[in-house]
């Protein structure tokens, strides 16, 4: 059975080209994507499926009802794809970059086209599915929000039960065609720390005179930087990188506040509480010391991507059956990058694999990360990735096709 899926997704290639770089011409960032959301429509459209847009973003929730689910006691998996883009402008040179200053620089355009791959791989196979699949097209995962959204909706429980499993795939560079993941933390949980140092300004050349919160600022940057390499373990860390900066708006000014924003990346509840506890502490403590006061708000964004066990290793060993053992890596430590597909599974069990994307030949000096606005990603892969989605789908029903036995899961 799995060869016939995978030639069967080889046909469908040149149309998931065609839609990605269609997408990628034209993204869309944040909530609404209407363009993008007409596209998702557009190409599902004749396929058995119960369709529902969002009422507070611009989603697209597409269900598949299996033919045979009545015949056993049916369950659901969700599949996903994030369909936003990025407020970047692009400088590739390819022939479909955008030119509307949004890009498509971490990959979602290729998570778009593959999850209608397998939508149109599943259908095929529909008479024979024991139980239902949920393809959650979602919108806001760059801006924060997205996901908790969808499922605030309800995208969970769309085809009328809890969906007992859910799966996605994200693009990254690597080797094309190369799948990774682990059991457990897979990414990291992102947060934000922001800090304000308030002194009293005045004139930059009687600094005597006031209370200048700007190297007081700088004194509680350097030492996060220390907090992150000396109060907390190796083995379960923390990444804080403050990115963002602000004090006077005038050379010969000493502002009245100076501030900083960091992104603060964790593994764990321990280390999130600990971080949480002590940056406010911290910033507090240096600005007393300097006749300042700090004013610190620290917000959880997302939480750690943890992928479940059982999952992890059955999506490890259904795509190295599909693919070979040399095309899928298990890896030895998490990223810390973070995904809000993370408030899926801290809902439902599943797995979250990534892809390896980058155009062979490619000098590794050249590889751009996602985000970057030169990022290439080479869609050759639509195709496996699209059979990939689908293989992970029918672990759990796709009971009566031969190959693809419902697991320990699925006869729950």
């Amino acid at each position: 059975m799995t060869l016939p899926l995978l030639e069967r997704a080889a046909l469908l290639g040149p149309r998931l080209t065609r839609i990605r770089r269609e997408l990628h011409l034209r993204p869309e960032a944040g909530f609404e994507l209407p363009e993008t959301q007409r596209a998702v429509c557009e190409a599902l459209a004749g396929l058995p499926l119960e369709v529902v847009l969002g009422d507070t973003l611009g989603s697209v929730t597409a269900v598949l009802r299996g033919g045979k689910r009545a015949q056993c006691a049916a369950q659901a998996v969700l599949l996903r794809a994030d369909m936003d883009a990025l407020p970047i402008v692009e400088e590739t040179d390819l022939a479909y970059a955008s030119r509307n200053g949004a890009m498509h620089a971490c990959g979602h355009d290729l998570h778009v086209a593959g999850l209608i791959g397998a939508a149109h791989l599943l259908s095929e196979l529909r008479d024979e599915l024991v139980g239902d699949v949920v393809f959650m097209f979602q919108p806001g995962e760059e801006a924060g929000g997205g996901a908790p959204r969808m499922i605030a909706e309800g995208v969970l429980d769309a085809s009328g039960r809890r969906v007992s499993a859910a799966y996605g795939i994200h693009v990254l560079p690597g080797e094309r065609g190369v799948f990774s993941t682990k059991p457990g933390p897979l990414m990291g949980g992102a947060n934000l720390c922001e800090v304000i140092v308030h002194g009293r300004g005045g004139h930059g050349s009687r600094p005597h005179e006031a209370i200048d919160p700007v190297p007081v600022l700088a004194e509680i940057i350097l030492a996060l930087q220390s907090y992150a390499t000396r109060r907390l373990s190796p083995t379960d860390p923390a990444v804080i990188s403050v990115t963002k900066l602000s004090a006077s708006a005038a050379v010969n000014v000493i502002p009245d506040s100076a501030s900083c924003a960091a992104t603060v990346r964790t593994l764990s509840p321990a280390v999130l509480e600990q971080v949480q506890r002590d940056l406010p502490l911290l910033a507090a403590r240096i600005a007393e010391a300097h006749g300042c006061t700090a004013e610190v708000d620290f917000r959880v964004v997302y939480p750690v991507t943890v992928n479940d066990e059982p999952s992890a290793e059955g999506a490890i060993r259904v795509l190295a059956d599909a693919f070979g053992e040399a095309r899928v890596e298990r890896l030895a430590a998490p990223i810390m990058a973070s995904e809000d597909f993370s408030f899926v599974l801290n809902e439902v069990p599943g797995a979250f694999v990534f892809l390896g994307t980058t155009p062979p030949g490619t000098a590794p000096e050249a590889v751009e990360m996602n985000h970057s606005p030169r990022a290439v990603f080479d869609d050759a892969v639509l195709a496996d990735q699209a059979a990939a989605l689908a293989l992970l789908a029918l672990q759990h029903v796709g009971a009566d096709i031969p190959g693809h036995e419902v697991g320990e899961r699925g006869a729950e």
